[in-house]
């Protein structure tokens, strides 16, 4: 394998070597109690964001992305999950204010878990990855700005819906039920 892939690839594994496995544990818990998911992230976090709110969605859950027209109120029993990989963006802060106010939990996704935004969060889910908030430098990743952290994402959760999926007891065939027939 040429040598950029496999320094990738090592980053990666080397992130989920780091990883706090009763963390993803407590937010798999948390998500499987909530009532509704709200989910939002920005940038190319809220892109790996809407793929999680997509996985949910074929567990059967409802789920919705902050922004989109169909996105209900969040109350209590309801649960926010914000992404902030570099510890906070305004829109994460302001939406965590807002979903707290209705009563909801809020589950912060981030590389700073000591971060402005973990102070207001319920529940922190820490992906021991490099941000923007730390690109640079000699021990900084091969993948370019919050690479590693976007990536870790997309892994992290596909893992979190295979631990929902048993946990929700939701079959391989449910999932593909809920999958669009209008592609």
């Amino acid at each position: 394998m040429p040598s950029l892939y496999q320094r990738a690839l090592d980053e990666l594994g080397a992130v989920f070597a780091r990883i706090d496995e009763q963390a993803v544990d407590a937010a798999v818990e948390r998500i499987a109690a909530a009532r509704r998911i709200a989910l939002y992230g920005v940038g190319r976090e809220g892109l790996q964001i809407k793929g999680f709110a997509m996985r949910l969605f074929h567990l059967g859950r409802a789920a919705a992305v902050v922004g989109d027209m169909t996105t209900p109120p969040l109350a209590e029993g309801d649960l926010l999950i914000v992404s902030a990989g570099p510890g906070a963006f305004s829109t994460v802060l302001a939406l965590m204010g807002e979903a707290r106010k209705a009563g909801a939990a809020c589950l912060l996704v981030t590389a700073q878990p000591g971060g402005e935004a973990a102070k207001q969060a319920d529940t922190v889910l820490a992906i021991p990855a490099q941000t923007m908030a730390d690109d640079r430098g000699p021990a900084s990743s091969v993948l370019p700005m919050g690479s590693l952290y976007e990536g870790a994402q997309y892994i992290l959760f596909e893992v979190m819906i295979l631990k929902l999926k048993d946990k929700l007891g939701v079959s391989a065939e449910a999932m593909r039920a809920n999958h669009t027939n209008l592609e």
